[in-house]
């Protein structure tokens, strides 16, 4: 009991956490634990792609599927019945009198082949082209023979039943579910409406009553699609989500694609550090050649060179600070004429880079200083 009352009093004592005194360092804990938190990265989403792993919808598909079937089989409903009664009739009136030959089966057959073709063959045509459009669509143009490739985990048992009640598999079982619902709900509601219509078909002839059940069917069909739209639309919305959630990466994997794509930053940190020092080198040899250095006159220096054969005068170094002495330096020691124009310097130096031109407005001012140069190498000599 001592002991608590000891513990207790001595927590009292103790500063409040956010005391400076006590303030720990601050640490990313997501470099630790490997949390993916970072947007897929766009070699990360190419690899994904040639992989086969695209977001995608088969709700969209198939919404756009039965879509352009129904409405095809609108269209070309007449004359599909047309050309089915008409060779129902030709085929029932001359099984009638012709005898059951083989080759009279074989042409039966044959013609029966002839007439589905005729009748299917451009529905089929139609679902087909609507299929590969709205594939392409969603996810462009993908050859991948990684998805062809036998993954013996999909036969394991034990992976088989993770997959079963994986996270992905409970998702599309309430889809199918809401959709099952939904769609139930819709056609259970239109069998009401429709109901009054049902005796009709008991008073019409053959051909009105075809009409009206294929009537009937191509309503409920369209509104069925209509709703499958809709919950396509979400899907793919889902699907999408979904997808850049799987690419998501953590901070130490954009890291290390980084190192791969990039380099390691220290050592493009070295190979910049020698291209200034080699640069840096080249310059400093171009200033024996320079006819003057403007210069600020402690800041900054611009060695300048022309001769009848160039346009405009050329900028052979340029330096402020300790790279401006080391230029003047140099050129002392290889007796470059060194000039003091602070407006001139402070001109030039922010718009001319080594080894361009310098601009027209600065022609004027530039020429004045090399003809001060060449009077005082004229006297010189």
């Amino acid at each position: 009991m001592m002991a608590f009352i000891i513990c207790i009093a001595s927590w009292k004592v103790l500063p409040p956490v956010n005391d400076s005194r006590y303030k720990l360092t601050d640490f990313d804990l997501q470099l630790f634990n490997g949390e993916k938190t970072e947007e897929a990265t766009p070699k990360r989403k190419s690899e994904a792609k040639k992989k086969g792993q695209v977001a995608k919808s088969s709700e969209i598909s198939s919404a756009f599927v039965i879509l352009a079937g129904f409405y095809t089989l609108n269209l070309l409903g007449v004359g599909v019945y047309n050309e089915l009664a008409s060779y129902t009739a030709a085929t029932l009136s001359s099984l009638a009198t012709a005898d059951l030959t083989i080759n009279a089966v074989q042409i039966l057959f044959l013609n029966s082949g002839i007439v589905m073709v005729k009748t299917v063959l451009p529905i089929l045509l139609v679902i087909m082209v609507i299929s590969v459009v709205i594939n392409f669509m969603q996810v462009g143009v993908i050859f991948s023979t990684e998805v062809l490739m036998p993954d013996f985990s999909k036969i394991n048992p034990l992976s088989g039943f993770q997959r079963l009640f994986s996270k992905r598999s409970l998702v599309e079982l309430a889809k199918a579910l809401f959709k099952v619902g939904v769609i139930g709900y819709f056609i259970y509601r239109f069998a009401v409406v429709k109901t009054s219509d049902i005796p009709k078909l008991i008073s019409m002839e053959l051909m009105d009553s075809l009409k009206l059940v294929g009537s009937l069917v191509i309503d409920l069909a369209f509104q069925i699609i209509a709703v499958m739209m809709i919950l396509a639309i979400f899907d793919y919305m889902y699907q999408w989500w979904e997808h850049n959630q799987s690419l998501k990466m953590s901070k130490e994997e954009v890291k290390q694609e980084m190192k791969q794509t990039e380099g390691d930053p220290q050592i493009k940190g070295k190979i910049r550090e020698k291209q200034r020092a080699m640069a840096m080198r080249r310059m400093m040899q171009e200033i024996p050649q320079a006819d003057v250095v403007v210069t600020n006159p402690t800041h900054l220096a611009i060695a300048l060179k022309y001769d009848k054969s160039m346009a405009a005068p050329v900028v052979l170094a340029k330096g402020q600070d300790f790279l401006a002495e080391r230029i003047k330096q140099v050129a002392r020691e290889n007796k470059v004429v060194v000039v003091e124009n602070k407006p001139l310097a402070r001109a030039l130096y922010p718009v001319v880079e080594i080894g361009n031109v310098i601009p027209n407005e600065l022609y004027q001012a530039v020429a004045e200083v090399l003809a001060y140069v060449y009077r005082l190498k004229k006297r010189l000599s």
